[in-house]
C-alpha cells in the first residue's frame, strides 16, 4: 500500500534541515494568463460593437459570464504563481502555495509510481508543461498528488527522468558541452535534460485513424450532440437568429407524425454526436504511442497521445500487476474493447484515466498489445477458459426472474391505483424477457483459468472484463457461498490485491473445484490452513 499524502497547513516541511534551494513555476504563466484574459473577453467586445447600445442583458449575459470566468480563471492562476514554491530533496518532492492558509505537500519519492506530463494548447504555444507526481493518493476533491503548473518543456523532462529514477542533468551537459554552475534564478531552467522525443524504446502500438468508428457510437454521443445543440441555439439567439423557424422549415413536421418525428430527432442527434466524437477521438489520441522505455532502476510503460493538448504518461513497470480488458456488451458485435493496466499508485477512479494504454479499439489488437506488455510465457489471454457450471446459468436465472417479479408486482399495484396506465402491468413481462436474455449473457461471459504465472478471470454483464493478475500480487483469497450458492453448489472466489479495482472475482465456481482454484491462483498462502486428505483430529 501507498503511504498516505503529507497534506499540511502551517506546518514544518518533512525536510526543514535540507538546504536544497526552493524553485518558482515558470514565469511565461503569467504571459499565458494575459492572453486568456484577452481572448476571454473578446467575445463580449465584439458583441458590443455589433449591437452598439442596442445589445440587451439577457442577449450579452453568457458572453460576460465566460469573460469574467477567464478573468477569475487567469488572476487565480498568477496569484498561484505568485505564492507557490517547489524542491526536489533527495528524499521528497515538496511544494507550498497559498496566501490566507498556506498549504505545503509532500511526497516521498520511493513512493512516486507515475509522471505525468501535459500540455494543454496555451501551454505547448508558450512551451510550458503540466508536471503531475503520482504516489497513490487521490484527495478528496480528486485532484492528482502533486501538480507542477507550470514549468518548461525541457524541466518537465527532467523532473520526469529524475522522479522516475534518473538523475538532474543540465541540458548543455547532456549534448556534451561545459557550461557555466547554476546560478540558481528561480526560473527552473538550471535543470534542463536532453529531450528524449525519439527514445521510443519497444513500441506496442500507434495511433490508428480508423479506430475512430469505435468511438464514434455510444450513449456519450447523444451528451455531446445536446451540449453542441445547446451551444448553437445560444450563440445563434445571442446574434438574434432563429434557429427553431430555420429548424421548422425543413421538414414537414406534422405530415410525419410523432413517431416520424422522434425518429428524425434520434438520427439527427445521434449522427451530430457521431461527427463530435470522432473530433474528440482524434484531438485526444493523435499521435497515440505505446511503448517500453528504459529506465535507471526499472523500464517504464509510457503512452504518448494528443493534438491540441498534449499528454505523456509514465508508468513504473515495477508497479504493473495485471491488464483487464474490457467488452461493452452492447458493441460486442464491433469486437470493441477497452484496455487497462493493473498497477499500485494508479486510481481507477481519476478523471484522467492513467490506467488506460490503448484507446477504445478492436479486440483483435488489444489482446496481443495486453499479452506483450505482460511479458508472460504463456500467454494469458491466448489459453481457453473453464466454463462455469449449469448451476451458474440458474442461479442468474432465478435473480431474473425474481427482480422481474418483485418490478411487474410495483407496477400492477400502480396501475390499480391509478398511478400507471392499466398496460403498465403488462410491462413486467417485457422486463422479464430481457432479465432473461442478460442472465444468459452473463453467464456466457464467465470464466476461469491458472496460466503459467497469471491467474485469468472473465465476468460481467455490461460490460465482459477479462483480468490477467499476477499470482505472486495476490495478497487475499476469499471463498464467498451465499444460500442460493450452497442449494446450488457454488461458491465465489475473491482475489484481491492493492492494485486496480482491488478484488477480481471468479463467481459461481463449482464448489470442489473452488478450493484447488483458490491454492492454485495464490500459491503457499492457503496451504498452511489446509488439512491433508485422510488427517483426522485427534480423539479426546
Amino acid at each position: 500500500m501507498s503511504e498516505p499524502e503529507t497534506v499540511q497547513v502551517d506546518s514544518t516541511p518533512a525536510a526543514a534541515h535540507d538546504d536544497t534551494p526552493w524553485e518558482r513555476l515558470h514565469h511565461r504563466m503569467i504571459w499565458v494568463d494575459v492572453a486568456q484574459t484577452v481572448l476571454s473577453l473578446a467575445p463580449s467586445v465584439v458583441a458590443v460593437l455589433v449591437f452598439g447600445a442596442e445589445a440587451s442583458w439577457s442577449a450579452l449575459w453568457p458572453l460576460l459570464l465566460v469573460g469574467g470566468f477567464g478573468v477569475l480563471g487567469a488572476v487565480g492562476n498568477a496569484t498561484r504563481w505568485v505564492f507557490t514554491r517547489y524542491r526536489i530533496t533527495p528524499d521528497y518532492v515538496e511544494r507550498r502555495t497559498g496566501i490566507f492558509v498556506r498549504r505545503y505537500r509532500s511526497v516521498r519519492r520511493d513512493r512516486i509510481r507515475s509522471v505525468d506530463v501535459t500540455a494543454r494548447l496555451r501551454h505547448r504555444v508558450a512551451g510550458l508543461r503540466v508536471v503531475l507526481v503520482g504516489a497513490g493518493q487521490q484527495l478528496s476533491a480528486g485532484e492528482s498528488a502533486l501538480e507542477l503548473d507550470a514549468v518548461l518543456r525541457a524541466d518537465a523532462e527532467a523532473l520526469r527522468r529524475e522522479l522516475l529514477g534518473g538523475h538532474r542533468v543540465p541540458a548543455a551537459v547532456a549534448a556534451g558541452e561545459e557550461v557555466e554552475p547554476a546560478t540558481g534564478t528561480g526560473t527552473g531552467s538550471e535543470i534542463s535534460t536532453a529531450s528524449v522525443d525519439d527514445e521510443e524504446g519497444e513500441v506496442f502500438a500507434r495511433f490508428r485513424p480508423w479506430w475512430v468508428v469505435y468511438n464514434m457510437v455510444s450513449i456519450w454521443a447523444y451528451v455531446m450532440a445536446a451540449g453542441l445543440l445547446w451551444g448553437a441555439f445560444w450563440l445563434t439567439s445571442t446574434f438574434g437568429l432563429d434557429p427553431a423557424g430555420w429548424i421548422e422549415g425543413l421538414l414537414d413536421w406534422e405530415a410525419l407524425g410523432w413517431p416520424g418525428t422522434i425518429a428524425v430527432a434520434l438520427l439527427a442527434t445521434g449522427a451530430l454526436g457521431a461527427v463530435g466524437m470522432a473530433v474528440n477521438f482524434f484531438t485526444t489520441h493523435w499521435g497515440f504511442v505505446l511503448a517500453r522505455v528504459p529506465g535507471e532502476k526499472s523500464t517504464q510503460l509510457r503512452t504518448r497521445q494528443g493534438l491540441l493538448t498534449t499528454r505523456e504518461v509514465n508508468r513504473d513497470d515495477r508497479r504493473l500487476r495485471g491488464v483487464t480488458v474490457s467488452e461493452p456488451v452492447l458493441w460486442r458485435w464491433m469486437r470493441m474493447a477497452d484496455t487497462n493496466v493493473i498497477t499500485t499508485g494508479l486510481s481507477v477512479w481519476s478523471a484522467s484515466q492513467p490506467t488506460t494504454i490503448l484507446p477504445r479499439g478492436p479486440r483483435s489488437v488489444a489482446l496481443p498489445v495486453s499479452a506483450a506488455v505482460l511479458d508472460a510465457d504463456p500467454d494469458p489471454f491466448g489459453e481457453p477458459l473453464r466454463r462455469h457450471p449449469a448451476g451458474a446459468l440458474r442461479r442468474r436465472l432465478w435473480w431474473a426472474t425474481a427482480t422481474s417479479a418483485a418490478v411487474t408486482a410495483a407496477l400492477w399495484w400502480c396501475a390499480t391505483n391509478g398511478v400507471a396506465p392499466h398496460s403498465a402491468a403488462w410491462w413486467g413481462g417485457g422486463l422479464w424477457l430481457l432479465a432473461l436474455l442478460g442472465a444468459l449473457v452473463a453467464y456466457r461471459a464467465l470464466g476461469h483459468t491458472i496460466s503459467g504465472d497469471h491467474l485469468v478471470v472473465r465476468s460481467g454483464l455490461t460490460s465482459r472484463a477479462t483480468t490477467a493478475l499476477r499470482r505472486d500480487a495476490v495478497s487475499t483469497i476469499a471463498l464467498r457461498q451465499s444460500i442460493l450458492q450452497r442449494r446450488l453448489g457454488l461458491k465465489t472466489v475473491s482475489a484481491m490485491t492493492a492494485a486496480g479495482w482491488g478484488t477480481y472475482e471468479a463467481p459461481d465456481i463449482e464448489a470442489d473445484e473452488a478450493l484447488a482454484f483458490a491454492v492454485a491462483a495464490a500459491p503457499g498462502l492457503l496451504e498452511p490452513f489446509l488439512v491433508p486428505d485422510g488427517a483426522r483430529a485427534p480423539s479426546t
